[in-house]
């Protein structure tokens, strides 16, 4: 497939603060693109640069081979649909969706052929004389897609689009945009937070923090090989360990000894070590790798989760087989279930589950806290 985006050096700041440095991105026509990261991270950003409603100050942006650094909103052929959908309220379906067409002068004819082969598309056939006001949330975003695509764009940028829907909703309309993405063979640009809506849907996946694109792959080689220690705690669960390579296939952490498929490595060279907590077999204790205490229990409906405590580091382990709290158990893991990163900015942030957020872990050391507001505001 031909790139039909191209980000080269892209740097942006607000307020003297950097939230995009110095990025650099290929995106392919007809695909499904995801930019993923937490609040902060530069990607909305990122979709607001490509669509012209922002202007980086380092970098150029190409648009089919052509700078469109420059190029006003209304002459990208990009269109955007935002997580507020902004339908008009004084103005029914058929007409919300018509709206572009009007304003280019389209014929009747012509506007009421597409207008029904959009609602055939986002599953509102029978709606074009509903009143916006009185449509569900998922149907409201099918009005505002059909709005987006009627001028048939190139592209099409979704800023988290689904935020506003309830759970099950949800599920459906990822089902829906992958399905329509598919149908058309525009190329779309989609953002979200949510880690099983970027696996679910997208053909690849950028992930972001502090301003950088810390990985680009499919969701398979993302979650199966994340590149450092953010990336595999931000996509899905990770215990997330400090090891040393032995030598080839050979790492220690945790005080033993493990077989792994990864080399590559310096002798004795300090990595960060991913084992996910579905890949850990809980087996009896003289049968284990590891031996550990159960500190807690939780059932999630398929599986049990539950904490383990090893030499003071907190393992998250999923297992269908009920283990009580304060059992002695043995931890038994497989060669092709140990991932190897090489260390990173991200080492010894994340991967141990004595709390489940960074929120909770400020919580919890509140002299920490202090001293950092007191050094904060001497240097303000």
């Amino acid at each position: 497939m031909n790139k039909i985006i191209e980000l080269r050096g892209v740097s942006k700041s607000f307020d003297g603060e950097t939230v995009l440095d110095n990025i650099t991105l290929e995106i392919k026509d007809k695909e499904f693109v995801t930019l993923l990261g937490p609040s902060g991270c530069g990607k909305t950003t990122t979709l607001r640069l490509i669509g012209g409603f922002e202007t980086a100050d380092e970098g150029q942006i190409f648009f089919d081979g052509q700078e469109i650094s420059d190029l006003p909103p209304y002459k990208r052929n990009v269109n955007t649909v935002f997580q507020k959908y902004a339908l008009f309220p004084h103005l029914n379906v058929f007409e919300n969706i018509a709206f572009g067409l009007r304003l280019a002068k389209v014929p009747n004819d012509e506007v009421t052929e597409r207008v029904k082969e959009m609602l055939a598309l986002v599953s509102l056939k029978g709606f074009e004389k509903k009143n916006v006001n009185l449509l569900s949330g998922g149907q409201q975003q099918r009005v505002a897609i059909a709005r987006a695509l009627i001028n048939k764009p190139r592209v099409l940028l979704l800023d988290e689009p689904l935020g506003a829907l309830d759970l099950k909703l949800r599920k459906d309309m990822q089902a829906e945009l992958k399905k329509i993405q598919q149908a058309t063979g525009i190329t779309f640009i989609y953002v979200t937070h949510d880690q099983e809506e970027a696996l679910s849907m997208s053909d690849t996946v950028v992930v972001m923090q502090n301003g950088k694109i810390q990985q680009i792959g499919t969701p398979t080689d993302i979650y199966n090989e994340p590149q450092n220690a953010f990336v595999a705690d931000f996509i899905g669960e990770s215990n997330i360990l400090d090891g040393v390579m032995l030598s080839d296939r050979r790492v220690h952490f945790a005080g033993h000894v493990f077989e792994c498929v990864d080399g590559g490595f310096s002798k004795n060279e300090p990595v960060d070590v991913v084992v996910r907590p579905e890949d850990v077999d809980v087996v009896l204790p003289e049968n284990g790798m590891l031996r550990c205490t159960v500190t807690s229990v939780t059932f999630k409906g398929v599986h049990w989760e539950i904490i383990v405590d090893i030499d003071g580091f907190k393992w998250m382990i999923q297992t269908t087989d009920y283990v009580a709290p304060q059992a002695e158990i043995g931890l038994y893991i497989e060669p092709d279930a140990i991932h190897i990163m090489k260390k990173s900015e991200f080492s010894g942030q994340f991967g141990d589950y004595s709390t489940f957020s960074a929120e909770m872990d400020e919580l919890s050391n509140p002299d920490i806290d202090e001293t950092e507001e007191a050094a904060g505001s001497d240097e303000s």
